[in-house]
């Protein structure tokens, strides 16, 4: 967290987007703030292209069903971005495996998000 960053906002704005990363276990999407407009790119393509359809895909969507738990959290907030970085570990769970996985999020002035830019690594056994 940047020194200039008041603390409540930015523990408000890393408190939207861990919300959202909390829907990709429970993919429950009721509390995760999404601005109408907002989109979602994952490695360069365009996964998400309103708030309405991302919500869907974390309710429905097959890939973040293989998601059963997340790990390592953590945030750092730089004005409106919350820069996020943890581990998805994937079903099957008897194989163990885990992708490490950072998502920068856009947070508007109402603590909805605009924006996710996510990437990640190739999943590897992690216990």
């Amino acid at each position: 967290m940047t020194p200039t960053v008041d603390p409540e906002r930015a523990a408000r704005r890393i408190a939207a987007a861990r919300a959202y990363v909390d829907a990709l276990v429970s993919h429950d999407p009721s509390r995760v703030s999404l601005h109408p407009e907002c989109t979602r790119t994952e490695l360069g393509l365009r996964t998400g292209r309103s708030g309405a359809h991302i919500s869907r895909g974390l309710l429905r969507a097959p890939q973040f069903r293989l998601i059963h738990r997340i790990s390592d959290f953590t945030a750092e907030v730089d004005g409106h971005t919350v820069s996020t970085r943890f581990w998805v570990h994937v079903r099957p769970k008897a194989l163990g495996l885990a992708a490490q996985v950072t998502e920068t999020f856009v947070v508007d002035e109402d603590y909805r998000i605009r924006k996710i830019v996510a990437r990640f690594g190739v999943p590897r056994r992690k216990g």
